[in-house]
């Protein structure tokens, strides 16, 4: 079984998540748009602008802009009508170069407090992002601040969207094959509501629906006994969905970056995904555990279904999404850290390794997948658990 071999190998130790200090509530976020869509002379949009907040699962969600916080008529991002102009692409990258690098730290830290590692430990960082650019780039500034080698081996991964997050996971797994004692320091940061669009338009109003901001951070290494559980990393798989290329875009505008998302996104991740996951797991039967990217409600109902999941096997999922949103990269962390809150807690009730699957999706489109198994710090090497507790938890349920 995947887990018997992977014990002792790479896993996630350490996990942060942060986001901005300004909450959106979505009931009132709705009225406020509405208002706006009614001053431009909108009034069908902002009806079903307002249904489609209702219905998207997202009850709060964090910005980095005060101002999208404002009455109607008075917020750069919304189309009032009154000749405000919308922030200019220069403008909202500005936004993002002072926003980006606070919460960036902050998640950072976090991981390396989690996963008890020191600066000086850190021999790799992946700086992932999708929403945002400067030079010299993030990678540069959280060396310098966290106090990383000069020498450390820096990795941007930036523009793959949401999927990106879980590539940079892949990817530190393959780089710790190839590197003994390696230990990876992955921060990914998103300020996906700098690219809120004053406009009526159906597509506009969509992705202004459900995005928000956020950090979150991982370590990924050895692990060791002492730290708490960990996730353990197995095979990853990467697969382009057919014919999808044009369903999930972002260009360079000059109002921030236009988004375009087809809602044909759930029927293609319904069509193509379950056969690329049943080549991942290469006859082994479906895990317990689903770290599902909640990209929309409408990918985590397909999927549930499709999967034949529990309600409680995607809580996680769903509730990063009712707090939080979407917040692109970022947010498979936040549903990994959910996760791993909920098995910390049972741990003292039931010391066993039980495996999942992440999943997550980009332009593309592309789907990123990865094997996985939660270890409870107990059945780790060297850990408190008995030896034949560990046997009895790698046979006792099929789960490990």
């Amino acid at each position: 079984m995947m887990t018997e071999n992977r014990l002792g190998e790479t896993a996630i130790i350490g996990l942060g998540t942060a986001v901005p200090p300004f909450r959106m509530e979505q009931d009132d976020t709705a009225r406020r748009l509405t208002e706006a869509l009614a001053l431009a002379g909108q009034a069908d949009a902002g009806r079903w602008a307002k249904r489609l907040f209702r219905q998207c699962g997202v009850e709060t969600r964090y910005t980095c802009e005060p101002n999208l916080l404002e009455d109607a008529g008075v917020c750069r991002y919304f189309p009032t009508g009154n000749g405000m102009e919308a922030p200019s692409t220069k403008e909202r990258m500005g936004v993002y170069k002072s926003a980006s690098v606070p919460l960036a730290l902050e998640a950072a830290r976090q991981a390396m407090e989690d996963g008890k590692i020191r600066a000086e430990d850190v021999t790799h960082i992946v700086a992932v992002s999708c929403t945002g650019q400067f030079l010299p780039g993030m990678d540069t500034v959280l060396v310098r601040e966290l106090g990383l080698s000069r020498t450390v081996v820096r990795l941007p991964l930036t523009f793959l969207g949401c999927a990106a997050g879980l590539k940079a996971v892949g990817l530190a797994k393959q780089l710790a094959a190839g590197y003994p004692g390696a230990c990876l320091l992955i921060v990914c940061v998103e300020l996906c509501t700098l690219h809120i669009q004053p406009s009526s338009g159906k597509e506009a109003l969509y992705g202004a629906s459900f995005f928000g901001d956020g950090a979150s951070a991982c370590v990924v290494g050895t692990p060791k006994p002492g730290v708490g559980g960990c996730f353990l990393l197995g095979e990853e798989r990467t697969a382009l969905l057919p014919d999808s290329d044009g369903e999930m875009v972002w260009e360079v505008g000059n109002r921030g970056f236009d988004l375009h998302l087809s809602t044909s996104i759930p029927r293609l991740i319904g069509e193509h995904v379950p056969p690329e996951v049943r080549r991942l797991l290469d006859g082994a039967p479906w895990p317990e555990l689903w770290a599902i990217h909640p990209g929309g409600r409408g990918i985590v109902d397909v999927l549930q279904e499709l999967f034949g999941l529990s309600g409680e096997q995607t809580s996680p999922s769903r509730d990063v999404l009712r707090h939080y949103g979407n917040m692109s990269s970022v947010t498979i962390l936040f549903v990994l850290k959910e996760m791993k809150r909920r098995l910390s807690e049972e741990g003292d009730r039931e010391e066993r390794i039980r495996e999942g699957v992440a999943l997550a999706f980009g332009p593309g489109v592309a789907a990123e997948m990865l094997r996985f198994a939660y270890a409870p710090d107990a059945v780790l090497p060297g850990g408190m658990a008995r030896r034949e507790g560990l046997a009895a938890a790698r046979s006792g349920d099929g789960h490990a």
